[in-house]
């Protein structure tokens, strides 16, 4: 027997509105909102501040400049930083190491864009020879000649 796949739930309805079904929706939803700032509560309900900004303006609501300049320079430079995150995880085909001044290799990004992995430093401390190593050592050097074993 198969076995039956649950579906997903769908967002909700104001979410997966088109404009003109959410203008409609929107008219009755501003007469009632008693929140203090209708923007930010627009904004959560239905749209992104983009596109709410945009729809309260088409239902007549006054909206401070200042502040609509505010976030809009805010939601640019979230974006800005975004698309700067992930330019630095796409690995480049001639390198493929991920290094700078700072890491000889980066494992990674945090959320906030900050890179992690080992130091130059570090590295340096990685790739110094060990001192059993040397050549010469009996200890590691082995050849055809060795000595007769007591056991």
């Amino acid at each position: 027997m198969k076995k039956e796949t649950r579906q997903k739930a769908l967002p909700p309805r104001a979410k997966r509105m088109d404009r003109s079904a959410r203008l409609q929706s929107a008219r009755t939803w501003v007469k009632t909102y008693k929140g203090k700032n209708i923007a930010a509560g627009y904004r959560k309900h239905f749209v992104d501040w983009v596109c709410a900004f945009r729809e309260l303006e088409i239902l007549g609501v006054k909206i401070d400049a200042a502040y609509k300049g505010q976030i809009l320079k805010s939601v640019e430079d979230h974006i800005a930083a975004r698309q700067r995150r992930k330019s630095r995880r796409v690995e480049t085909p001639e390198s493929s190491l991920d290094q700078d001044e700072t890491f000889a290799y980066i494992a990674g990004y945090t959320e906030a864009g900050f890179a992690y992995g080992i130091t130059w430093e570090e590295w340096g401390r990685l790739n110094q020879k060990n001192p059993l190593d040397r050549e010469g050592d009996s200890r590691t050097n082995f050849n055809d000649e060795t000595p007769d074993l007591p056991f």
